[in-house]
């Protein structure tokens, strides 16, 4: 049985949040003046605990599920984490186990983590300047420190690809030069558009490159760029080559969206569903996980839930841009 919204859109990928917290105040994402310390993240009784994201993930195994993506905040935060994809590894092989992460804490954890089964892993690089990568960040650490993770991660045979969200006058001018240092590695890198994802990035149309424009310039260094066929049609990056075999993706939320193919659902730390990046409210799973439901009690809650499902944000953007979306940081990216 694969669950299906009002669309026919089949749930196929569950992105889960193991934590709200984050060693990086990115500007379109955490900004410090938001999130500072003042700022009240939860409280740990409220986190979902490993066996009761295990629960849920076991629960939609049977209905389709193929693919979970641990998210934060900064998962890496979560203590122990490769418990958690122990568990998650055990309850089948063929379980799609990936990992989004700054990749701060990468170097120290990886090992642990590609015992416990883990998949692959997405690092987050906005720039290779180093002034540019700590401004957008708000962050002391280096591009240097993040690609020595990734090159470790790459030598112990774990796939890698990179998202670099861009911003119009901020960080353009490092589309080039990531390009040059993710293909010299083999590593596809994924271009995203500045998002209007919650409510405090100050987001604004202005501040949108384009993935047309991002080709464009892209296509004046390397010359043209050929697509790839997608393996699914659920992938969100639209994905080219160039002719050296660099592998460059680009996610167009705002110029291009692909709403029409979304599978994706989000399950908060504090154990609600999101059946949208841009959701202004959940629908709580905790409730019925501390009161021992069964695995198909939480197949049939998720199911009730994603088949009323009717979003498609990205579609309709304009006539909803007062919305009070919540927060990137507490569903994950």
């Amino acid at each position: 049985m694969v669950l299906k919204d009002v669309f026919k859109r089949p749930l196929l990928d569950l992105r889960i949040s193991v934590t709200d917290r984050c060693n990086m105040r990115c500007r379109y994402c955490m900004p410090r003046e938001h999130f500072d310390k003042n700022h009240v993240y939860l409280p740990k009784s409220d986190i979902l605990s490993f066996e009761e994201i295990v629960r849920v993930v076991e629960s939609l195994l049977p209905a389709g599920l193929r693919k979970v993506r641990l998210t934060g905040g900064e998962p890496l935060i979560r203590k122990d984490l490769y418990k958690l994809i122990e568990q998650l590894r055990e309850l089948s092989p063929d379980l799609d186990i990936a990992l989004t992460t700054n990749a701060q804490l990468l170097s120290k954890s990886i090992l642990d983590l590609k015992k416990a089964g883990l998949s692959r892993v997405t690092v987050s690089l906005d720039a290779i300047d180093v002034d540019v990568y700590q401004a957008m960040g708000d962050t002391t650490s280096t591009p240097d420190a993040i690609i020595e993770s990734i090159d470790k991660t790459l030598a112990l045979g774990i796939p890698v690809k990179v998202n670099t969200v861009i911003q119009k006058g901020v960080n353009e001018h490092q589309v080039i030069p990531l390009i040059s240092q993710m293909g010299s590695r083999n590593i596809p890198i994924r271009f995203i558009e500045y998002m209007d994802v919650g409510a405090t990035n100050s987001w604004n149309l202005d501040h949108v490159m384009t993935g047309k424009e991002m080709r464009h310039l892209i296509e004046t260094e390397f010359g043209l760029i050929q697509p790839i066929e997608p393996d699914h049609p659920s992938d969100v990056a639209r994905t080219y080559h160039t002719d050296s075999g660099s592998v460059i993706g680009f996610i167009e939320s705002i110029s291009n969206p692909f709403c029409g193919d979304c599978s994706r659902a989000r399950l908060s730390a504090n154990g609600s569903i999101y059946t949208c990046l841009f959701a202004t409210e959940g629908f709580d799973l905790r409730g019925i996980l501390r009161m021992d439901a069964t695995k198909e009690d939480i197949t049939s809650a998720i199911s009730a839930i994603w088949n009323q499902r009717k979003d498609r944000y990205s579609e309709t953007r304009s006539e909803k841009t007062d919305l009070n979306r919540i927060e990137m940081s507490f569903i994950g990216g």
